[in-house]
């Protein structure tokens, strides 16, 4: 299993010092870009499936984005 990826997927410059929060990290933002495409293509997914089981797939497939990512 890869290690949570904790840099942010959209930080903010080096130079500003009233930023508070990095926002999502780049695993958050590549599972919601995954789960944004299967519930454009499946827009009933939630009568076939559980909503757990797209949350745990997208994580599946951004984790396996990160993996490829590192080559």
């Amino acid at each position: 299993m890869i290690k949570y990826v904790s840099m942010p997927a959209f930080p903010a410059p080096a130079n500003v010092d009233h930023i508070t929060q990095q926002g999502i990290t780049v695993r958050d933002y590549f599972a919601a870009k995954a789960m944004q495409a299967i519930l454009s293509e499946t827009p009933d997914y939630h009568q076939q499936y559980q909503f757990l089981d797209l949350a745990d797939f997208s994580y599946q497939a951004a984790d396996a984005m990160l993996k490829e990512r590192k080559k």
